[in-house]
């Protein structure tokens, strides 16, 4: 694609020749005469120096190094993104039924459904759903238009997915929640999970990642949530719109999560907490009580060599006995004591 027909479908400002061709995206230090890249952090402005790229995109305020074809725009790495879009468009696949997939219900002649994949009585889906390889569609699970659900999702029974959200191998939308009362004698009787999961529109589910069912209540992700693979959350979480969750985090029971929240990878939030909207949670944090004013939070200690963090914990188990000299020295300072 020549550079001017991008600038002409996503804005911008174009600083060199406007029949530059571009044929892929790469980063600065790797990328070749026929590729564009862009530069949203500063710390890797000496790279535009050295780049081979044909064109990068920059950020205004920005003066680059002559001779080089520059896309300048307010958000350099959202431009990237919409410009690898245009060269790499998502393919439809074409609609079917394959001869070894199993098909209970009456669905849209533009559905494609591949092999191996199973979709109980009472589904209702929208127009161009795909339904990939091994792939299980529960009982009356309602599926809105143009979702994708790729090879050996699950779909238990009754849940609703929105248009247009991509759901990734693996994953496991409606599982029982982890819901049990307790005899006396130790054993566990377990509570039947009669909730949903619903999804929104545009949600994107990745790889192995897990949604519980409500335990009475829905288990609800709204319009836009992005969630990455590996993901657990447990039964009757709310998560609001456009709220981001990156790898290995984990979510217990009836948490609520606001809109346009962004949570830190293996970070863990215990159950029954309100967040507040506009949260960012840091990787690795373990959330215990309740964000209720947007920022940014972190409870996690940095790298250290083992030695130094075994002599700091060590402090930390006699932080009581140094809490009550202190006090006692406090008494005996206030009563003019000055004896040691």
């Amino acid at each position: 694609m020549r550079i001017d027909e991008i600038v002409g479908r996503l804005g911008g400002e174009l600083l060199g020749a406007p029949d530059t061709l571009i044929r892929a995206l790469a980063p600065l230090e790797s990328a070749g005469p026929e590729d564009i890249s862009f530069l949203a952090n500063p710390k890797y402005r000496k790279q535009l120096d050295t780049t081979a790229a044909a064109a990068v995109i920059v950020s205004g305020g920005l003066t680059p190094p002559p001779g080089k074809t520059y896309i300048v725009c307010d958000s350099p790495y959202l431009y990237f993104a919409r410009v690898a879009q245009l060269l790499h468009p998502e393919s439809l696949p074409a609609p079917g039924v394959a001869a070894s997939a199993c098909v209970q219900s009456v669905i849209p002649a533009s559905t494609c459904v591949e092999a191996g994949a199973h979709i109980a009585e009472s589904v209702v889906l929208g127009e161009h759903v795909f339904v990939g390889a091994g792939t299980v569609v529960g009982r009356g699970v309602q599926i809105g238009r143009g979702t994708r659900l790729h090879a050996n999702v699950t779909i238990y029974a009754d849940c609703e997915i929105g248009s247009d959200c991509r759901i990734h191998s693996g994953a496991v939308i409606g599982a029982d929640g982890f819901g049990y009362a307790r005899e006396k004698d130790g054993r566990w009787v377990k509570i039947p999970q009669s909730g949903r999961v619903v999804i929104g529109n545009e949600v994107e589910i990745g790889a192995n990642t897990t949604i519980d069912r409500g335990a009475m209540d829905d288990t609800v992700i709204a319009d836009g949530v992005k969630l990455d693979n590996q993901i657990q959350i447990a039964h009757n979480v709310k998560i609001g719109a456009m709220t981001a969750i990156a790898g290995c985090v984990g979510i217990a029971g009836s948490t609520r999560i606001g809109a346009r929240c962004m949570i830190g990878g293996q970070a863990g939030i215990i159950g029954h907490l309100d967040i507040t909207d506009d949260v960012v949670v840091s990787a690795g944090t373990l959330v215990t009580k309740s964000i209720r004013k947007p920022g940014v939070y972190t409870a996690n200690l940095p790298l250290q060599p083992h030695g130094d963090w075994v002599r700091e914990f060590s402090h930390l188990r006699h932080l009581d006995a140094m809490a009550a000299r202190i006090r006692e020295l406090e008494k005996r300072l206030d009563k003019g004591d000055t004896s040691s």
